[in-house]
């Protein structure tokens, strides 16, 4: 019987800590991208809240930039044909230099 209301117990605690938790509409990424891996071009998809003035980073798994798109479009095509083998790390910025949205992908071979 003790083992029952422990059991009820984590799992109201639970459920009570989820509810504290950001509303669904905060937690929604902004960027998607597919495939994932990639082998030959990956493809990025923007929502409509980010405008023109973002820029769009790529940057090796060393930290060296290896693609800076000055202006994000709703749909973006990389060609991968001069990246290696291996995980890149993409970033968002705004006009002041904020990173908006991150994320990795990875190349493979």
């Amino acid at each position: 019987m003790k083992i029952f209301y422990f059991l009820c117990f984590i799992l109201f605690t639970g459920l009570t800590a989820q509810s504290q938790a950001k509303p669904f509409s905060e937690q929604v990424k902004t960027v998607r991208f597919y495939p994932n891996p990639a082998v030959s071009k990956i493809t990025f998809s923007f929502d409509a809240g980010y405008d023109k003035t973002s820029t769009f980073q790529i940057f090796n798994f060393i930290g060296k930039k290896v693609l800076d798109l000055p202006s994000v479009l709703p749909t973006t095509v990389v060609d991968l044909t001069d990246f290696y083998r291996g995980v890149y790390i993409f970033q968002v910025r705004d006009k002041s230099g904020k990173v908006l949205e991150s994320g990795k992908f990875q190349v493979a071979r």
